[in-house]
């Protein structure tokens, strides 16, 4: 068993600076969470609760059914996988995996099974007699997780381990880990800033804002189902894009009018939904795939009732291969458009997008709760 509950914890600073505050947390077995969240949000804060590496303010963490509050941190039976590494440098791959093993005295033989194992899982067996400064920076990295590989720890805790990395080796770690997890299926808490790393590794995703959880869920629910403006604008890449609204009637029929006097159809599935928040300011949320230009859409799509012109001038148009993303002002908001590769947007030139109303957000503007 290796459930990790989080009850209710609190770390205050200086008394009454709550970095953490009062967040409940239940980790199942086998399962791989991560933590996001921007800069000072409490999710490193709250890894090194769970490790033990900071003392809680008030609350209970539970690891495998035990209270850990006042457990040191060598006795909770995790294995932490840091930013920096942290190799000895005089030492060979072999031995930097194994020094957590000798010092717990196993017999020789199990220490080389156990690093050889780890060795073979993270492709770095050619590499066990190098010394670290002989490796690249996604080598040294997989060091690092064998060594936490090898202890057997019922939770291993990362801490932006690839935020060290060059993109390309970003990509190719993010799966490396995944693989990992499938094979060795321990319990994982996983920390990051990077939303595109939490939706890619977890099971669940946690999204934090200031001390406070937001959100919990998996990536895809936490994607097309935001609670908030801030995991709708904090989840997805580029950003939803938010534009000021007012809920109104058009032809008896709720619709979205935009600060430009724009007016947007609300689909009928949708329609009940909102019916109660006519004649109120909202802040309309829409992803960029959900903008392509009009003519992608065939006349069968057009009828559907669930896509509404959408017109802009185009700011930036910026071609990316297989997608074009167009930058545009709406009522001095920015926007940001997903086209088809072969647009023929230009800077200043009036583009007519298709709004897909069926994947829409209507935000409270006070509240920032998902109507």
């Amino acid at each position: 068993m290796a459930q990790v509950s989080v009850r209710d914890v609190v770390k205050a600073y200086d008394g009454d600076v709550q970095a953490v505050r009062g967040i409940n947390l239940e980790i199942a077995d086998h399962e791989f969470v991560v933590l996001v969240g921007p800069s000072g949000c409490g999710k490193s804060t709250t890894l090194r609760m769970i490790a033990g590496l900071e003392e809680i303010s008030a609350g209970e963490i539970w690891i495998g059914g035990d209270i850990v509050n006042d457990m040191a941190p060598r006795d909770r039976d995790i294995a932490m996988v840091f930013q920096n590494y942290a190799l000895y440098p005089h030492m060979s791959v072999f031995d930097n995996m194994a020094f957590g093993l000798k010092l717990r005295k196993l017999p020789k033989a199990d220490i080389k099974a156990r690093v050889d194992e780890a060795a073979r899982i993270l492709d770095i067996v050619p590499l066990l007699e190098r010394k670290p400064k002989a490796l690249s920076g996604g080598q040294r990295q997989r060091v690092a997780m064998g060594r936490a590989i090898v202890r057997d720890p019922k939770v291993f805790l990362f801490d932006e381990p690839l935020s060290n990395l060059d993109a390309k080796l970003r990509v190719q770690m993010r799966t490396e880990i995944k693989k990992v997890h499938q094979t060795v299926r321990t319990t994982t808490v996983y920390v990051t800033h990077d939303q595109v790393e939490a939706m890619t590794l977890a099971d669940r995703v946690v999204v934090m804002n200031h001390g406070l959880i937001e959100q919990v869920g998996p990536p895809q629910e936490l994607y097309h189902h935001p609670k908030t403006r801030f995991v709708a604008g904090f989840i997805g890449s580029p950003a939803m894009n938010f534009f000021t609204a007012r809920v109104v009637a058009a032809s008896g029929a709720p619709a979205v009018q935009l600060a430009d006097g724009q007016l947007l159809p609300i689909p009928p599935a949708r329609q009940d939904r909102y019916a109660a928040h006519r004649d109120r300011d909202v802040v309309f949320g829409l992803r960029p795939e959900h903008l392509p230009e009009l003519r992608e859409y065939g006349p069968r799509e057009q009828g559907r009732g669930g896509v509404a012109p959408f017109r802009i001038t185009a700011d930036v148009v910026e071609p990316m291969g297989m997608e074009t993303l167009v930058h545009f002002f709406l009522g001095g908001e920015p926007g940001c458009a997903r086209v088809d590769p072969q647009t023929p947007a230009a800077p200043n030139a009036p583009l007519t997008l298709a709004a897909d109303m069926s994947h829409m957000h209507l935000i409270d503007p006070s509240s920032g709760q998902v109507l």
